[in-house]
């Protein structure tokens, strides 16, 4: 899989969230060119302010490797990771993470900081931002639209 196509996979995660009710926000991990986890947020319906995307996804690819290091993944996210989300990226030593829309908001990929390139932290990782960027950032316009 090339990675428009698995931009492609999380943004079915995503649209699967919008139809939940939830924030449309998609995450899938692949390592070696195969997805091994695919999530979508899940606050409202799990009443957890940790259930983002992400966070899902990352847990679903340690239980899959069965290791907490995710160094040989990478982390394909609709939307650029808030700072709990790219904490946790960066707490499993993920190879690399690629996000669709920037959040201007909340994103610590790069928007408001870069939790993936900042020499204080033990451990650095290359962030591609911007891929499907309009799909994705159209699927949270939609959603917000209909919900406020």
């Amino acid at each position: 899989m090339d990675d428009i196509e698995i931009m492609h996979a999380a943004l079915e995660e995503a649209q699967i969230a919008a139809s939940k009710g939830e924030v449309p926000v998609g995450a899938v991990v692949v390592v070696n060119g195969e997805i091994i986890a695919r999530r979508h947020n899940q606050r409202e319906s799990d009443h957890d302010p940790t259930s983002h995307a992400e966070i899902l996804a990352l847990q679903d690819a340690s239980k899959v490797i069965g290791d907490w290091r995710l160094t040989d993944a990478t982390l394909f996210v609709t939307l650029e990771p808030c700072p709990m989300c790219a904490g946790a990226a960066w707490a499993a030593r993920i190879g690399k993470v690629v996000y669709g829309a920037p959040s201007m908001d909340a994103g610590a990929l790069g928007s408001l900081l870069h939790v993936g390139a900042d020499p204080r932290l033990n451990y650095e990782f290359p962030v591609v931002g911007g891929l499907l960027s309009e799909e994705s950032a159209d699927l949270l316009a939609k959603f917000f639209s209909r919900h406020r």
